[in-house]
């Protein structure tokens, strides 16, 4: 099986109140000198065999030496969207999944691929997430490819929620623990931000 790695960073930092240099872009808010993106890459990298951002808009905002693949149609419906885009690409490329994470959330799990095959096997079931006491993160899941055509054909019937789509097919969880922290605690606001260094430290 080959992985891709895709990193969903279409968010809009409309709760930041500037704490991004491009207004707009969650992607490029600083986290201990370094952005969201650049931790996201970091942490993922090595859980997978090659990684792609999806994001629209001008690619070279993000000067990143990886590729950068838009929506289908550049709507910004959603993560689906960028999850279909994430297959496309994947399928083109010859692998056999897809990863997908938010740009937003640094500490997501470094064994978090691993764990989301693991549950995805263990249940026989063609699709994972992660999970975190009894809430999911559905955005943080585990796609095979060749369910790209039937996602292609909800969203143009007009599905826009992950759990609604993924529930179609059978969407095993990963479970994570929440000590000392949520790792899928994400940066919305400053005050996320400010925790989120603390965290670090």
């Amino acid at each position: 099986m080959t992985v891709f790695g895709v990193i969903l960073a279409g968010g809009l930092a409309r709760r930041m109140g500037g704490a991004t240099e491009t207004p707009g872009d969650k992607a490029l808010i600083r986290l201990d000198d370094k952005t969201l993106l650049d931790h996201a890459v970091a942490r993922v990298s090595p859980q997978v065999d090659a990684v792609v951002i999806n994001a629209n808009g001008d690619a070279e905002r993000f000067g990143a030496a990886l590729p950068v693949i838009p929506d289908p149609d550049d709507s910004r419906s959603g993560p689906l969207a960028g999850v279909l885009a994430g297959l496309d690409y994947a399928a083109d490329a010859g692998a056999s999944h897809i990863v997908t994470i938010a740009v937003d959330t640094p500490f997501f799990p470094e064994n978090l691929c691993s764990r989301l095959f693991e549950a995805a096997q263990s249940d026989g079931m063609p699709l994972a997430c992660a999970q975190t006491g009894e809430r999911t993160h559905p955005v943080f899941g585990l796609w095979p490819v060749i369910l790209a055509d039937d996602l292609r054909a909800a969203m143009a019937d007009g599905m826009r929620k992950v759990d609604c789509w993924t529930a179609r097919h059978g969407c095993a969880a990963a479970v994570f623990g929440t000590v000392p922290f949520d790792p899928f605690f994400n940066i919305n606001t400053p005050e996320d931000l400010a925790v989120a260094e603390r965290m670090l430290a």
